[in-house]
Parts: C-alpha cells; sequence; structure tokens
C-alpha cells in the first residue's frame, strides 16, 4: 500500500448500500424515536428564550417562531429522506461520507462531535441552575455557590452539573432500549408542563396585550428567528441512532417529521399564550419568565415550582439524548476506522459501546463542571449549521448518483427545498462573530490533522495491510 496522500483517497466514499453487522442491538421503534427528536430539541430553549427574543419582536415573536420553524423544517425534511435511503448510525458524517467523500465527511465529524459535545455540558450548567431554584421553592435552601459554578466564576467545580452527567453516564452503558424508554418518560413529563403553562396562561389572555402586535416591524421579527432556530437544534439526533432502531428506512423519516410537528405546536402555543397573558415590554431581562408568568396569573408560586421541577426533568432528557447522539457518532467513525476501535468496542452483556460512553461522559463532565461555557454557545451553532447545510446539500447529491435508490421519503418540493434550507443556513450563519469561525476552523483542523495522521491508513475503504479491516 502507498502512503502517499491523493485526491482518489481522500475524496473516496462509502457504498450506500454497504451494511456490517456493528453489534448494536436494533430495539428502538417509532414511539421512542420521536421522543429521542422531542427530547434533545425541547430543552432550555422554549425555557429562557422569550425573555430575550420578545423584547425583540413584540407579541409578533409567535411569527418568528413559525419562521424558525419552516427553516428548521427544511433541514428537518432533508434529514428524514436521507435517513430513510441510508439508515445507519452517524447522522450527517454518514451522509456525507457515502455523498461527498471521506475528508469532508471527517470535517463533518468534527462538527458533530463540537456540536454535541459542547452542547451537552453547557446544557449540563442550566441543569444545576434549575436544580438550586428546584431546592430553593420546595426545602428553601440552595447548594452552595463554591459547589454550583466553575473555578472561573468563584467555584470549586460545578457538582450537579457533573453528577447529571454521570447519571445518564450510567443509563446509556445500561442499554440503548432502557435509555429510550425513560427519555421517553422524560419527554412526556416536560410536554406535560408546557401544556399546563399553555392551559393556565391561556386563562390569562389578556387581547389588550396584542394590540401593538409588531412594534419592531418585519425587521424585528426576522431578527428574533435568527435566535429562536436554535431552539430547533436537535431534530437531526433521531439520524444517530440508525443501528438500533427498528425498520430504520421507515421509522427514522416518520421520527423526523412527527418529532418537528410536537416541536413546532408546543413552541408556537407557549409563545402565543405568554406574550397574550402577559405585556411585550415585560419579558426583557426576566428570569424563570414562563414561572413568572404563571405567579402572575394564578397568585400561587405552586405553578412556579411545577415549572421548575419540569425544567429539571426536561434537561435531563436532553442530556441524555445528546450524549447518546456523541457517543453514537464516536462509535461510527471508529467503526470505519477513521478513529481507534476503542470508541466501536461492544460490551457482550448490555451491547452498548461502554468505552466510548465512559470517555465521552468523562470529558463532558469536566467541561460542565470546570469551564464557564457561555461563550462556546456559537461554536454549536457553527457546527450544527454546517452539517445541516452539508445534509440538504446530499440530498441533491445523491439524487443525481443514486437516482434508483430505495427511498421511503422523499424531500418535497425538490430540489427547491433543499436550495432553500442551504440558503437559510448560509444566512444564519453569516451573522456569526469572527473569532468563532477562528475556533471552529482550528478545532476542525486538529480533527482533519488527526485524520491524515492515522484515519486515511486505517479506513475501512483502505486496501492493503495498512487498511482497518487488518489492523
Amino acid at each position: 500500500m502507498s502512503s502517499r496522500i491523493t485526491t482518489q483517497r481522500l475524496f473516496r466514499r462509502k457504498p450506500v448500500g454497504q451494511h456490517r453487522e456493528t453489534g448494536l442491538a436494533r430495539t428502538i421503534g417509532l414511539f421512542p424515536l420521536t421522543m429521542f427528536g422531542v427530547g434533545a430539541t425541547i430543552g432550555t430553549g422554549i425555557f429562557f428564550v422569550l425573555a430575550v427574543e420578545v423584547p425583540v419582536a413584540g407579541p409578533a415573536v409567535v411569527f418568528s417562531f413559525l419562521l424558525a420553524a419552516f427553516a428548521a423544517g427544511l433541514t428537518a425534511l432533508c434529514y428524514a429522506e436521507l435517513a430513510g435511503a441510508v439508515p445507519v448510525s452517524g447522522s450527517s458524517y454518514s451522509y456525507a461520507y457515502a455523498t461527498l467523500g471521506e475528508i469532508v465527511a471527517v470535517g463533518i465529524g468534527a462538527c458533530l462531535l463540537l456540536e454535541y459535545g459542547v452542547s451537552a455540558a453547557a446544557v449540563a450548567v442550566g441543569w444545576s441552575q434549575y436544580v438550586n431554584e428546584l431546592l430553593l421553592n420546595l426545602f428553601g435552601f440552595r447548594l452552595p455557590h463554591v459547589l454550583s459554578v466553575a473555578p472561573a466564576e468563584g467555584g470549586i467545580a460545578n457538582v450537579p452539573a457533573m453528577v447529571l452527567v454521570f447519571l445518564c453516564m450510567l443509563l446509556l452503558i445500561r442499554g440503548a432500549s432502557e435509555s429510550a424508554k425513560l427519555n421517553a418518560l422524560m419527554v412526556l413529563i416536560k410536554i406535560g408542563v408546557l401544556v399546563m403553562f399553555i392551559v393556565l396562561a391561556a386563562t390569562g389572555w389578556n387581547s389588550n396585550n396584542l394590540a401593538d402586535f409588531a412594534p419592531f416591524g418585519a425587521a424585528g421579527v426576522w431578527t428574533a428567528t435568527a435566535g429562536i432556530f436554535f431552539s430547533f437544534i436537535g431534530l437531526d439526533a433521531v439520524s444517530t441512532a440508525g443501528e438500533e432502531v427498528k425498520d430504520p428506512g421507515r421509522t427514522m423519516p416518520r421520527a423526523i417529521v412527527l418529532s418537528l410537528l410536537i416541536v413546532t405546536s408546543a413552541y408556537v402555543l407557549v409563545a402565543l399564550t405568554a406574550v397574550a397573558a402577559q405585556p411585550w415590554q415585560q419579558f426583557k431581562g426576566q428570569e424563570a419568565g414562563l414561572a413568572a408568568i404563571l405567579r402572575n396569573v394564578t397568585g400561587s408560586g405552586v405553578p412556579a415550582t411545577v415549572m421548575a421541577a419540569g425544567a429539571v426533568v426536561s434537561i435531563f432528557s436532553v442530556t441524555l439524548v445528546v450524549l447518546y447522539g456523541q457517543t453514537r457518532v464516536l462509535f461510527t467513525m471508529a467503526d470505519d476506522g477513521i478513529l481507534p476501535p476503542l470508541f466501536k468496542r461492544i460490551n457482550p452483556t448490555t451491547l452498548t459501546p461502554v468505552p466510548n460512553t465512559i470517555v465521552v461522559s468523562i470529558v463532558v463532565a469536566l467541561l460542565a463542571g470546570l469551564v464557564p461555557l457561555e461563550g462556546l454557545a456559537d461554536l454549536v451553532s457553527i457546527g450544527t449549521l454546517v452539517a445541516f447545510t452539508v445534509v440538504s446539500a446530499a440530498v441533491i447529491l445523491l439524487r443525481r448518483r443514486e437516482p434508483d435508490l430505495p427511498r421511503p421519503f422523499k424531500v418535497p418540493g425538490y430540489p427547491v427545498t433543499p436550495i432553500l434550507s442551504i440558503a437559510v443556513c448560509l444566512f444564519v450563519i453569516s451573522g456569526l462573530h469572527w473569532i468563532t469561525f477562528v475556533l471552529f476552523a482550528g478545532w476542525v483542523s486538529v480533527m482533519i490533522a488527526f485524520y491524515l495522521w492515522y484515519g486515511i491508513n486505517h479506513s475501512r475503504l483502505e486496501t492493503g495491510p495498512g487498511g482497518s479491516e487488518d489492523s
């Protein structure tokens, strides 16, 4: 085998119809998979986004949610087609591998690792704050400040955030089916809490609060849309479970579309009842906004406590699904030979990638416990949006290269839909700060360098004694 790095080796593609036994058990059906998508999407966003975006758009923030859902929906439809046509784990990494080539897939893998790893840590930090709020409401005390924040914020470590990550680790090690069932239960609880908010907030409906519906015009609506868009990130988590889903060609597209419909309905109804129950001028800087609205409408602190409990459950669910997605992306990359075999080692009893899960959890727990992550939010966004862009482009490329490939679900309005999806993602990316591009380029460069040193010679597509089949 030649060790020369050639264009042919860099851009070799994994056959679309290729399937290997991975050792993972197919135990996840339509309902728990749909709950995976909902669980990864409805998280901290809806609990604080109104305080940020209502002051920008006024009551017309409802339209911002609809526009954001439309933008996310374009990409979700593209994911649904690829999930049915290429029903394997790995999400957009696997789709890029089948359409754009190996080195592009490695870059997209870097995007996904950034999206899942950093966002899991950030979400765990948010869980710590809600746990303290719930303890205060129920028992009248909070955990010591030094045990609730990172060293840079005056603490020793964010202990609750680290505990959450390790609890999720134990569930994921126990088995994908068990994790999916518990996640489904937690998702039902947080949907129930949001339904409670919608019903109670509707009792405080005041049409006068909607009179000045769009105080900042269309510009305000669009500006708020950009911020709200990221409340829909998480739908791609469904496509990381391809190797553990029953009848993936049919189940995965349905789960993605159902997740989008459930999430959009919940967001729009929460936003509408919130702005009708409280003047839009009062949202700015409001902490625990949904709980505050319920307290004002009902005159009782009980609903606020229930909202805090719902947030605790909600964020637990998000962390669980995001960690799951991270481990399955690493598993797929290792199974392809791009990463060391440690990340694809399966425990024969639980049929889960235990070493992979432990390594991921330790790294995420350290990030959550020791690093203030607010400044890394844009890194999560750019990683996600680049992955979204590639998925939309992959739909077009795969339609041309594999026109006869069975597709249980096809993107409606092709090719306009994937092209619009690409345009929307690029537009949102263009609004990010320049430092985000520098940090993002640095991280992707590290992954590419590792690939050129290790992955290119151990890839399953490599022939000869250097390939992973023989290593």
